[in-house]
């Protein structure tokens, strides 16, 4: 990580369309994703959104954060948790150390104001997966993670959770009982029908709050 004198992470612009090129047609597409889900969410009373997947490699933590740097260029005060304990990747999209993050958190070994990002984008703030654990699915699923959700709930405009596909794993359905409402990103000429619907089933059995699906062309 490189840090400048004010302790904010020097970012580079890998992944992040709307934010090399706020111009774009693409970065449009994500400024109307985020004007739909508040018209969805009840403007103000639904903040924490879980993005998820049905399978692997889908694009949804590209998708989460380039609709976090949009929001953020609203001039919202956003926070992104990486939760993809099993495999994170929110740390090198952004080009930000992951040695303290949310399993620190969660294991009490630092404060969330010690562990969370300043970025250099707007009010964005960011919270790494930090190092991996052995008990992904246990920690996330314990009391401190509801806590912590809705802690920052009172704190940010919207919080958004970069998750583990719905069928790769069991913590993603827990996350998905305690957000506000879950988006899935679907992967044209990747996912498969049968696989959608199935996250579908699976989020309904978690009593989720499925608020749409964002297909993905990559």
């Amino acid at each position: 990580m490189t840090l400048n004198k004010t302790g904010r992470a020097t970012l580079k612009k890998r992944n992040l369309i709307t934010l090399s090129n706020s111009n774009s047609i693409i970065s449009d597409q994500f400024r109307t994703i985020r004007t739909n889900m508040r018209f969805l969410a009840k403007e103000n009373e639904e903040r924490v959104f879980l993005i998820s997947s049905p399978g692997v490699g889908e694009g949804k933590s590209t998708t989460t954060a380039n609709l976090a740097v949009s929001m953020a260029q609203q001039k919202e005060k956003v926070l992104l948790i990486d939760a993809n304990l099993r495999s994170p990747i929110v740390d090198q999209i952004f080009k930000i150390s992951n040695e303290i993050g949310l399993t620190d958190v969660l294991s009490y070994k630092k404060t969330f104001q010690e562990a969370v990002h300043h970025s250099e984008i707007g009010r964005l703030e960011i919270l790494t997966s930090g190092l991996p654990v052995s008990n992904p699915a246990e920690l996330l699923g314990n009391e401190m993670m509801r806590e912590l959700l809705e802690t920052v709930a009172r704190t940010y405009d919207i919080v958004l959770i970069d998750s583990p596909s719905v069928l790769a794993s069991t913590e993603t359905r827990m996350l998905a009982n305690i957000c506000d409402g879950v988006i899935l990103v679907l992967n044209r000429g990747k996912t498969e029908l049968e696989n959608a619907a199935k996250a579908r089933r699976v989020l309904e059995l978690a009593h989720a709050n499925l608020l749409g699906a964002i297909i993905n062309k990559k």
